[in-house]
């Protein structure tokens, strides 16, 4: 269960770490065991062994139990294994931090922190389960995360990834749920600011309905196009659209080909700039095409591995 030893630059001077795809991010609930097993054959990206939100308070304890049994037994294959536990100062998330920690997933997911203090906070209880070496990721989820979201994304240099939990936030929001998401924008390009200013992932937030697939594919596409890495999902049928949307496609692939080989040339003729299909070429656009390409190449091992 580890990241493809594929690196980035990363802006603010900070330390690249390894990038791999997060197309599709699926939460498991982890009080059913057959969906654990199930999710061992999936094509999500990352798969987050959910033991919060989609857990009755009754059932927590064999959820915990169910998601140490999994991870023991592994199987997961390429696939990114995240835990989601219940906030560190709940009733079960030391619990939860103890019988995890040890067994060591590719990172822990906290939900609902809105500081740098609760990020540390986090970071302490996990080292005092044993999980020191564990980099974790942080949901957004509420309106003073977003107001402090630079402070949280800078908070440790153990974050991977910021998730959106867009569902709660709209909600805190008194917010209406439409196809265009206007009250949601704001805030996920906040977010989305402050994770690039520190070079972390970050991945959009779930799509309730599970029927509605053109809305959801707009979602996905309305998220690729603002920058995210990819869109958590709640249902395996979702899986393909998260994934087509965030796959550089054919087209883009050809591009990037053609920036990078226009380049080279102009460069080895002494020029800074070029141009490919009568749009003038520079540094930062060959950045993009090898960052496409990139990309398209770690999918393309991934699925073929």
């Amino acid at each position: 269960m580890n990241a493809p030893d594929v690196h980035l630059p990363r802006a603010g001077g900070y330390e690249a770490e390894p990038y791999r795809p997060r197309r599709s991010m699926l939460y498991v609930p982890a009080c059913v065991p057959r969906f654990l097993d199930k999710a061992r054959r999936l094509a999500a990206d990352t798969l987050i062994l959910d033991l919060a939100d989609s857990v009755l308070a009754a059932r927590k304890t064999e959820a915990r139990r169910n998601v140490a049994a999994a991870l023991q037994a592994g199987g997961f294959g390429r696939r990114e294994v995240v835990v989601r536990v219940n906030r560190h100062d709940s009733p079960w998330g030391l619990d939860d931090l103890t019988a995890i920690a040890p067994l060591d997933p590719d990172a822990i997911l906290f939900p609902r922190l809105e500081s740098r203090s609760d990020v540390l906070a986090a970071l302490a209880a996990l080292d005092a389960a044993g999980g020191g070496r564990l980099p974790i990721m942080v949901m957004i989820e509420t309106p003073l995360a977003v107001l402090r979201a630079e402070e949280i994304a800078s908070g440790s240099e153990r974050i991977r990834c910021l998730v959106m939990g867009t569902s709660d936030l709209t909600n805190e929001l008194h917010a209406r749920i439409t196809r265009e998401r206007l009250p949601l924008l704001h805030s996920l390009s906040h977010c989305l600011l402050a994770a690039r200013a520190q070079g972390l992932a970050i991945v959009d937030g779930v799509h309730l309905d599970l029927k509605d697939m053109t809305d959801f594919e707009y979602a996905c596409r309305q998220s690729r196009d603002l920058g995210f890495d990819g869109k958590t999902v709640i249902h395996p049928d979702q899986i393909a659209y998260a994934n087509d949307a965030f796959t550089p496609s054919p087209a883009s692939i050809a591009r990037a080909r053609k920036i990078i080989a226009a380049w080279e040339s102009a460069s080895a003729e002494g020029y800074g700039v070029a141009v490919v299909e009568g749009r003038l070429v520079e540094t930062l656009h060959v950045e993009a095409a090898r960052r496409t390409l990139m990309i398209h190449d770690l999918i393309e091992a991934r699925e073929v591995a």
